[in-house]
């Protein structure tokens, strides 16, 4: 069985039979979170690094970096009993355009605010496959917390 976590979707889950995946991450942001101890995984797909009005953090807080990661991990231990010292935490995409005058940067700017929501709440992260100009989709096995990423090069 499958879990599939949309754009700006979360999902947590301890069934050892379910793969969570999240496709095409461009410059959009996976975080994946895992307790080994707990047997517990969750994946998050950010879209951007901030809200812009504080309306938008009440109506889709897992759509930024600045609110959805705080959510992942507080609704794993509500749930799971996880400990932020006991998680393995993973960050995949945040690609760079092709176009060589990206004004806007978002992948860029998604990954920076992703690793100032991990410093700010003392998470490690194990594992990074960011940027380049690859668009990242991902498969995790809750049974191991092993996560396998497909790339293919931005159109």
């Amino acid at each position: 069985m499958d879990i599939i976590v949309g754009i700006g979707e979360y999902a947590i889950t301890n069934n050892a039979l379910v793969k969570i995946k999240t496709f095409a991450l461009a410059s959009c942001v996976a975080v994946t979170a895992y307790s080994a101890e707990k047997k517990a995984a969750g994946m998050i797909h950010i879209v951007l690094p901030h809200p812009q009005r504080p309306e938008d953090a009440v109506k889709k807080p897992v759509f930024y970096a600045s609110t959805g990661i705080p959510l992942l991990i507080k609704s794993m231990g509500r749930k799971y009993g996880c400990r932020k010292e006991e998680l393995s935490i993973g960050v995949f995409g945040g690609a760079a355009s092709k176009h060589k005058n990206d004004f806007f940067a978002i992948g860029e700017k998604n990954l920076s605010a992703v690793y100032s929501v991990m410093k700010s709440l003392s998470l490690r992260i194990g594992r990074k496959e960011v940027g380049g100009e690859v668009s990242r989709s991902l498969e995790m096995d809750v049974a191991t917390g092993n996560v396998k990423v497909f790339a293919k090069p931005l159109l």
